[in-house]
């Protein structure tokens, strides 16, 4: 081929220049030629009766797969753009990270003035202050919630359950006040405050923060068993911001429960008594708790009796049963003069607000104070 618009035998002849000027606007080079979609039939195609001269060639288009890989390839670097530039216009933040406070608690135990009265259950709920509590987890009432400032009514109410739950759990689970089990109340703590959890369960100490009492109820099983699974319980819950990204509830109850001594066999009649426990806990939750449905216990402050001034009350508590007296010595004695940490024996004295109107029968000796009010706090 001599030219760009030469046809492929050459130039005519007899032309000046091979008609390159006059004929070259209607000459057709190669590429020209194989697009065309035309093709002439050979031959013996063409002897067929009413044979077309000529047929169409396939049009070249792009196959299906090839363009959807191409969109795909597309939409992936806009997705990627569109992340890159959203992640400069808009770094991300991580939340401020504060770890929850060692519990702080107090154990107070109340001793009762004379011997402890002893019955029946029901006979001694019916004449204490008592009577009118409700039963169980149904004596935990929420109150009506509103948003705060930073918190949503939503965020408020899991606040409030989170921490019924924890006191369902550390107070009226049976397993727990028969010191069977302590996972359904560490599984509501703030992971920070597990290790001092599981110290105080393990090797509770009088030292304000690793008190088994501070974070449950418990008795000893193999002196003390609930007469009664019907607890008895009142009391209150409130709740406040601590700040913009921390909401705090405080519980205040008391809870009354049937107790006789930890024997088989028959029971001896008239053996049942009540033991009451107030319980003041105050709670922390950041967002992070409120997410995954736990809390920060911060302070415990805790009345319980009848029981003596001298017990220890710092794994388990030990109620004073049906006809037992507390001793005559006080509690145990703090020595100002000692080095290192302070410590501070307290006790109070068992008074109710209402005396009951008649003995529960079978009781053992005159009528005596079976739930506490709390008294001034030291």
């Amino acid at each position: 081929m001599t030219g760009r618009g030469e046809p492929p035998e050459g130039a005519p002849e007899g032309l000046p220049g091979g008609g390159e000027d006059e004929y070259r606007s209607v000459v057709f080079d190669e590429s020209f030629v194989r697009a065309a979609r035309l093709q002439e039939f050979s031959a013996q195609e063409r002897m067929g009766e009413h044979a077309r001269a000529v047929r169409s060639l396939p049009a070249r288009h792009f196959r299906t797969g090839s363009r959807a890989v191409i969109a795909l390839i597309v939409l992936i670097a806009i997705a990627f753009a569109t992340a890159v530039y959203m992640g400069l216009s808009n770094p991300y933040q991580p939340p401020v990270g504060r770890r929850a406070e060692p519990l702080r608690s107090t154990v107070i135990p109340l001793a009762p003035r004379g011997a402890v009265p002893g019955g029946k259950a029901a006979d001694l709920f019916a004449t204490s202050p008592a009577a009118h509590f409700r039963t169980g987890a149904a004596g935990i009432n929420l109150p009506m919630t509103r948003r705060t400032e930073n918190f949503s009514e939503s965020q408020v109410t899991t606040a409030l359950t989170t921490v019924k739950d924890y006191l369902v759990a550390s107070s009226l689970d049976p397993d727990v006040l028969t010191g069977g089990s302590v996972r359904p109340v560490g599984l509501l703590l703030d992971p920070d405050q597990a290790n001092q959890f599981d110290r105080s369960m393990t090797r509770s100490a009088d030292d304000g923060q690793h008190a088994a009492t501070g974070w449950l109820v418990r008795f000893d099983p193999a002196k003390v068993a609930l007469a009664d699974p019907d607890i008895r319980v009142q009391g209150t819950l409130a709740y406040s911001e601590a700040g913009s990204d921390t909401l705090e509830v405080v519980s205040d109850h008391t809870f009354t429960y049937a107790v006789r001594p930890a024997v088989s066999g028959p029971q001896k009649a008239g053996g049942v008594s009540l033991f009451t426990v107030r319980r003041e806990l105050h709670f922390r939750f950041d967002r992070e708790d409120l997410r995954l449905h736990r809390l920060e216990l911060r302070t415990s402050y805790v009345q319980a009796g009848p029981q003596a001034c001298s017990t220890d009350t710092t794994g388990t508590l030990h109620p004073l049963l049906a006809g037992e007296r507390a001793a005559s010595r006080g509690p145990a004695g703090t020595d100002p003069f000692a080095t290192g940490r302070p410590t501070t024996a307290l006790c109070g004295t068992l008074e109710v607000s209402s005396r009951p109107s008649r003995a529960p029968e079978g009781s053992p000796g005159p009528p005596s104070p079976t739930a506490g009010a709390p008294r001034s706090r030291p």
